[in-house]
């Protein structure tokens, strides 16, 4: 049976074109009235809050979205627990995956998962086959409610990558997954994992794309697509960067990119060697259709001619400003 995704994959490899994502679900849940702390995944079954999901996802769909991801970033075991609701993982995944499946007919409809909140052992108390069952019990009902791609996101630990990807395989080994980290530690992830450690590790599991979300804006973004792409010049990669930098204004985070700044973001990702691009924290689909009328009615941009604004990581540098920081920590405690 044909993949949609990958069949979508095969044309913009083919065509040259990119692969338009859609944009933040918490965002606009929140606008739609959902309370900060509360599981966005619970209102995939609540009769009075179905449908505000529902719009979310054919805003993305009118916008231009080719590919929406599922209410369901939270939606493992481990996080649902903080909710009391780890025994309605299947219930609350396949519901989600099903709204989408109705919304986007032919379009594809990407299963989101996202990081457990766990720590792995030694530092923490996560087992790596605790993990597995976990991301296994989450990809089952995404698959049941007709999810066409696994979409593991958010990643910070390349062991937690490994662990969802053997999970989503055992509960449906036919279907493809994408893999993408978060860079937003000077160039690394929280675990200490660089762009290039990502793509070397990541490459070696039979992804069909893997790529870099959320973070702290398109501008660190390209950095990481850039080091990406320098490593592996076949992988697809995914792009779907924070709309800015978050900033706190009465007790909830906004972010300052316009959809302008956005759509040039996406030309000079597109440039840097992203094929599938989207947008993550803060984006609405206004960010999604402008990003759309920029990668498909102008002109690409000549990567010969840009410049990154964000270094690339570099692990003695940081190292360097990390002991520099911890001189100036001492320094304050003595004298205070």
């Amino acid at each position: 049976m044909t993949n949609r995704f990958l069949t979508l994959l095969e044309h913009a490899r083919r065509d040259g074109v990119p692969i338009i994502i859609d944009g933040a679900m918490g965002t606009q849940l929140m606008e739609a009235g959902l309370l900060f702390g509360d599981p966005p995944e619970q209102w995939n079954v609540l009769p009075d809050k179905r449908d505000k999901v529902r719009a979310v996802y054919r805003g993305y769909l009118d916008a231009g979205s080719q590919v929406i991801l599922t209410n369901t970033f939270g939606g493992n075991p481990f996080r649902l627990k903080m909710h009391n609701l780890q025994a309605r993982t299947f219930e609350l995944n396949a519901a989600g995956a099903a709204i989408a499946r109705e919304e986007a007919a032919d379009r594809v409809v990407a299963g989101d998962i996202g990081p457990s909140g766990e720590i792995f052992e030694p530092m923490g108390t996560l087992t790596y086959a605790a993990a597995v069952e976990g991301f296994r019990a989450q990809a089952e009902g995404l698959a049941a409610g007709g999810v066409d791609v696994f979409w593991i996101e958010t990643m910070s630990d390349l062991r937690e990558v490994q662990a969802a990807v053997e999970g989503a395989r055992l509960a449906a080994p036919h279907l493809p997954i994408v893999a993408t980290m978060t860079f937003d530690t000077r160039g690394f992830t929280m675990m200490g994992v660089s762009p290039a450690q990502a793509v070397e590790e990541l490459s070696k599991l039979d992804l069909a794309a893997i790529g870099g979300n959320c973070g702290n804006g398109p501008d660190e973004l390209e950095a990481v697509i850039y080091a990406m792409r320098m490593v592996n010049s076949d992988l697809p990669l995914v792009a779907k960067s924070n709309a800015g930098m978050p900033k706190m204004v009465n007790g909830r985070a906004t972010y300052d990119a316009s959809p302008e700044v956005m759509a040039e973001a996406a030309r000079r990702l597109r440039a840097f060697g992203a094929t599938l691009i989207g947008a993550c924290c803060g984006s609405t689909p206004a960010h999604i259709r402008a990003m759309k009328e920029a990668l498909l009615n102008q002109p690409p941009l000549d990567p010969t001619t840009l410049t990154l604004t964000v270094p690339l990581a570099r692990r003695q540098e940081a190292s360097h400003e990390r002991r520099e920081r911890r001189a100036r920590r001492d320094a304050a405690q003595l004298a205070g």
